[in-house]
């Protein structure tokens, strides 16, 4: 492999110095081109989240799409994090997805009124933003539907998804 790029380096080489319009005489000049690297395998992750499983938060099938106003059926997001030898528990959290059109801090869903805003230890938590925490101590999290102020809800099945983010800091 290592051959290989040589050649190509080299006949690369040759080919710019025609099309600069240096000629080429008789007399050459020949280097000798050495390359070597160390490749380094990606380090495990410091922590998984539920096991590098996916997460699912069922919120039912008997919503009533009239009480669906950020405080009705609100669950919590059972979650694990394991973690092996870090240098460091000072640790963050991110929900990052994309956000809502009517409000970029809670999490759009397949349906274009209804949102999913976050809480994590009771208090709102705006999408994309990290909390920090001390691992194995895990933030309580939490999920609520929302719907666009002012809009009437059509009925069916929805979705979401959004990725958990765990960093060291």
């Amino acid at each position: 492999m290592i051959r290989s790029v040589t050649s190509r380096f080299a006949i690369t080489c040759y080919c710019l110095c025609l099309s600069l319009g240096q000629s080429v005489t008789a007399r050459t000049s020949e280097v000798a081109l050495n390359v070597s690297g160390v490749i380094l395998a990606p380090a495990p992750a410091p922590c998984i989240v539920n096991g590098n499983n996916t997460l699912t938060v069922p919120f039912g099938s008997n919503l009533v799409a009239a009480q669906i106003d950020g405080v009705n059926y609100r669950k919590q997001v059972p979650y694990t994090v394991t973690c092996g030898p870090q240098p460091t528990n000072d640790m963050t959290i991110e929900l990052q997805g994309g956000g809502a059109s009517f409000d970029r801090a809670v999490l759009m869903t397949s349906k274009s009124n209804l949102g999913i805003k976050f809480l994590v230890g009771g208090a709102t938590w705006s999408l994309n933003s990290p909390v920090n925490f001390t691992y194995p101590t895990l933030p309580q999290m939490e999920a609520v539907l929302v719907a666009k102020p002012g809009s009437t809800l059509a009925g069916g099945a929805f979705s979401a998804s959004a990725t958990i983010v765990i960093s060291l800091r």
